[in-house]
């Protein structure tokens, strides 16, 4: 109910815009066949008359264009030169032109306005329009005497032409309001069934991990039970064949310690199918991240990286299980440090720097603390981001791929977010999501080495 003129806005649905261009095509045809009609009614044989209504119905066939293609100012044009033809039409009727009978042509004028434009606007220009109608009344008055059910009459029409635009006006804001309460429920509509999917599929990923965990809880009792018959008997043959046999002692002590990396692979097999349940208390998540900053830099002395750290000042204690954070802060960490080979990506030497931040935000309603962990890393390749925290899914070249997997799960343990995004210079973005509230019953969770 302002005083602009907006631009029709675009359809919510592509089948009922093509419904309403249909529509709209008749609407146009009918109203050139009337312009049409108008056109061969008295006085028949002026052309001006003619080619005046010819004038208007091409900017009636051009007004979508020209609103379109002057977002800002095309509605004035459209009914400033609707008013200059409506005038000029009056004037070209063979009448007295405040008698003319083509004087209900400045309904197109005041229509146009009051379809676009706010109630105060829609008020200006039907008044311009009236006294465009008006300017007649004084070379009439100097030829006749107007009486006063002549002004009476003048006044009618007039007030007719604010009457109409109120009306029309009233009509279209009307709409107007209802388009814009469809589109926002269309956009709510969108989002909600965009977080339904996003759930699914953490569904789904869950559903795969319960199944995986039990299976491999399985597998590695299975598997650690002849691991200790084979370690024993290495051991066994190692004491025995003593300085007898260098080349038996030798083999033995591969078995041994082969035997050790697997163990230690089984290990990490049941942590991952084990349950933890997180205890959330609360925490101060930059002293949490400053130490496993500094316990991760102690694991890479030889490795020169520049810590940036981007900290929100008045940050509120986080509900965490700070034993479990810290476990998938250091498995982040890591990761990210041994990402940056030297410098060295793709034949392109970058400075090895990891940037640090802590915020914050909002996710679905919910108020919590982002931290965004950045590195100049080669980044994580398009094909793997929506699998990087599934179980087995790794870029490196060692490792079995649950050290993401077990972050995710602990991140989901504590009702939070993860996800990873390359950035514009290159480098993985990890971004992690605490909640502030903290959840009533915690879910199972685990955690483990990075892998």
């Amino acid at each position: 109910m302002d005083g602009s003129c907006v631009a029709p806005a675009p359809p919510i649905l592509d089948a009922e815009s093509r419904r309403f261009n249909r529509l709209d095509a008749v609407w146009l045809a009918i109203w050139l066949i009337f312009l049409a009609i108008l056109a061969v009614l008295p006085p028949l044989f002026e052309w001006h008359k003619q080619l005046i209504l010819l004038a208007i119905g091409i900017v009636q066939l051009l007004e979508t264009r020209l609103i379109s293609h002057f977002p800002k100012r095309g509605v004035s044009y459209v009914v400033l030169l609707k008013i200059l033809l409506a005038t000029l039409l009056i004037d070209h009727t063979g009448e007295v032109g405040i008698n003319s009978s083509y004087y209900p042509i400045y309904y197109l004028p005041v229509v146009t306005a009051a379809l676009y434009c706010g109630t105060w606007l829609t008020l200006l220009w039907t008044l311009f329009a009236s006294a465009a109608y008006c300017s007649y009344l004084y070379p009439a008055m100097q030829e006749y005497e107007l009486t006063p059910e002549a002004f009476g009459l003048l006044a009618l029409r007039v007030m007719f032409f604010f009457l109409a635009a109120m009306v029309v006006n009233r009509f279209a804001q009307q709409s107007q309001h209802q388009t814009q309460l469809y589109r926002d429920l269309a956009e709510r509509l969108a989002e909600t069934n965009r977080r339904l999917e996003q759930a699914q599929a953490e569904a789904r990923r869950s559903e795969r991990l319960a199944a995986l965990g039990q299976l491999s809880a399985g597998l590695a009792h299975e598997i650690r039970n002849p691991l200790g018959v084979i370690k024993g008997s290495a051991e066994m043959l190692t004491q025995k064949l003593q300085a007898s046999d260098e080349l038996a002692r030798e083999l033995a002590g591969y078995i041994s310690t082969e035997v050790n990396r697997l163990s230690a692979l089984v290990t990490e097999f049941l942590d991952f199918a084990r349950p933890l349940h997180a205890q959330p208390h609360p925490a101060d998540l930059v002293a949490l991240l400053d130490r496993v900053l500094q316990v991760v830099a102690g694991r890479f002395p030889g490795k020169s990286v520049r810590v940036e750290r981007h900290y929100a000042s008045g940050l509120p204690l986080v509900p965490l299980d700070e034993s479990l954070c810290e476990q998938a802060f250091l498995n982040l960490v890591q990761n990210a440090y041994e990402a940056m080979q030297d410098g060295d990506h793709g034949g392109t030497l970058r400075a090895s720097i990891l940037r640090v931040s802590v915020r914050l935000a909002t996710q679905n309603d919910r108020e919590g603390v982002e931290l965004r962990l950045a590195d100049t890393g080669p980044g994580v390749p398009e094909q793997l981001r929506e699998e990087i925290f599934n179980p087995f899914v790794t870029t490196k070249k060692t490792g079995v791929g649950l050290g993401l997997s077990i972050v995710s799960k602990i991140v989901d343990g504590h009702h939070g977010s993860i996800h990873v995004e390359n950035a514009p210079e290159g480098g993985a973005v990890f971004t992690l999501f605490f909640p502030l509230e903290e959840a009533v019953e915690p879910e199972a969770v685990t955690a483990t080495s990075a892998g």
